[in-house]
C-alpha cells in the first residue's frame, strides 16, 4: 500500500507546525503537506524545530528566510478562502487537519472572521468530497460557548458572542453536514482553550514575562477561573481522538485542572523561583493605561485594551468527554512550565 498522505491546512501556524513536527517524527514515510498562505516563518516555529529536518522544497523567493520543513514534508501555498482543488491538484489526503482560521483578538476586523473561517470550512469539506477523503480533524474553539462563568463542558449550551466564536460554531456545523452525508466519514472536532507552549508568543507567555519583569497587574478580581491548553497535551488529544473509531468525536481541550488567575501567577512565581509582587488595579484604569501605551509605542506594545478586557473574563472549561473516555492528562500548569522551559529556555529569558 502507498504511504498515507496527511494535509494540514494552516500548516504554518503554531498548532499546525507543532502537529507536523510530531507526525513526521512518529510516522516515517508519511507524505505530509503543509498548506498555508505563507511558509513557516523563522520566528516561533523555528524554536520548535527538531534536529532531523530536511530543506524546504517549495519556498520560492523567500526560501532563505524559511525554516526547514520536517522530514517528508512539503509546503504548498494555499488560501482556504478559495476552492482548494486548483491549489492542491496533486494532493489526495487520507486525513485533513483544518487549523486554518482568522483568530487573533485584537488584530482583525469583524468581517474577517466570517470571510475566512466560513469559506475555509466549506472549501475544506468540498475538497474532502472531491478527493474521497473520509477523515477530517477540525480545530474549533471554546469561544463557541460564549462567556463561561461556571464549569462548562461539552453538554453546555453554545452561545457565542464574538465574531470569532460565531464563525467557529458555523464552521463546526458545516463540517458536521459533510460528515452526516456519508456514513463512512469521520469527523473530530476539538475545542481548545488558550493554547501555549514553546515558541508561542501568546497570552500565557506575555503573562509570564510581565510577572518576571514586575509589571503584572491583576485586572480586577484575582479569583476568576482560567483554563489553559498546553500544546503537547493538545497534540496528545489529537492522537487519542484519531485512535478511536467514533464517526464523530467532539471534545473540549483544556488541562484537567482549572486554576484561578491568582493561582496561575503563584505557579509562575514558583517556577521562576522568586516572589514578585503583583498588585490589583481597577479595570477602567488598566484599559485607559493600555490605550495610552498603544499610542506612545505606535501600537507595538503587547499591553492592549482588548487583551486587558479579555484577562478579566472567566474561562472555566471542563474536558468532560476526554475525562470520561480515559484520556491521560500529562500536564497541569506547573508541569507544563517545566516541560516548556526544558524545550525552549530562551522563551523565559527575554
Amino acid at each position: 500500500m502507498p504511504n498515507p498522505t496527511y494535509l494540514i491546512l494552516g500548516g504554518a501556524g503554531y498548532v499546525g507546525w507543532r502537529w507536523a513536527l510530531r507526525l513526521a517524527a512518529k510516522n516515517p514515510g508519511l507524505r505530509l503537506v503543509l498548506a498555508d498562505r505563507q511558509p513557516p516563518t523563522p520566528g516561533a516555529p523555528a524554536s520548535c524545530r527538531p534536529a532531523d529536518v530536511a530543506p524546504s522544497g517549495q519556498t520560492a523567493s523567500i526560501a532563505s528566510e524559511t525554516p526547514a520543513l520536517p522530514v517528508g514534508a512539503e509546503f504548498i501555498a494555499c488560501d482556504v478562502r478559495q476552492p482548494l482543488g486548483p491549489q492542491l491538484p496533486n494532493v489526495r489526503p487520507d486525513w485533513i487537519f483544518n487549523f486554518a482560521a482568522v483568530h487573533r483578538e485584537p488584530g482583525h476586523a469583524r468581517e474577517e472572521y466570517f470571510d475566512t473561517n466560513l469559506p475555509g470550512a466549506r472549501h475544506t469539506c468540498a475538497f474532502a468530497e472531491q478527493t474521497g477523503c473520509a477523515n477530517i480533524l477540525f480545530s474549533s474553539s471554546i469561544a463557541v460557548y460564549g462567556p463561561t462563568n461556571g464549569p462548562t463542558s461539552e453538554r453546555s449550551p453554545l452561545y457565542p458572542v464574538s465574531p470569532y466564536g460565531i464563525s467557529k460554531l458555523a464552521a463546526e456545523l458545516i463540517h458536521e453536514t459533510w460528515r452526516t452525508a456519508d456514513g463512512q466519514r469521520r469527523l473530530i472536532v476539538c475545542r481548545p482553550a488558550v493554547v501555549y507552549g514553546p515558541g508561542d508568543p501568546g497570552n500565557i507567555l506575555r503573562m509570564i514575562r510581565a510577572i518576571r519583569k514586575g509589571y503584572f497587574v491583576f485586572p480586577g478580581s484575582r479569583t476568576i477561573c482560567k483554563s489553559y491548553a498546553y500544546i503537547e497535551g493538545l497534540l496528545d488529544s489529537f492522537e487519542f481522538a484519531m485512535a478511536r473509531t467514533d464517526r464523530q468525536f467532539t471534545y473540549n481541550y483544556a488541562e484537567r485542572e482549572t486554576e484561578t488567575l491568582e493561582g496561575l501567577v503563584r505557579l509562575v512565581q514558583a517556577h521562576l523561583g522568586k516572589k514578585i509582587p503583583a498588585i490589583t488595579a481597577p479595570l477602567p484604569l488598566l484599559v485607559a493605561a493600555a490605550a495610552v501605551t498603544q499610542v506612545l509605542t505606535g501600537g507595538r506594545s503587547p499591553v492592549h485594551p482588548t487583551r486587558v478586557r479579555k484577562a478579566t473574563l472567566s474561562t472555566h472549561i471542563v474536558p468532560e468527554t476526554l475525562i470520561n473516555s480515559g484520556f491521560n492528562f500529562r500536564y497541569d500548569f506547573a508541569a507544563s512550565l517545566k516541560d516548556w522551559a526544558a524545550k525552549s529556555p530562551a522563551d523565559f529569558k527575554r
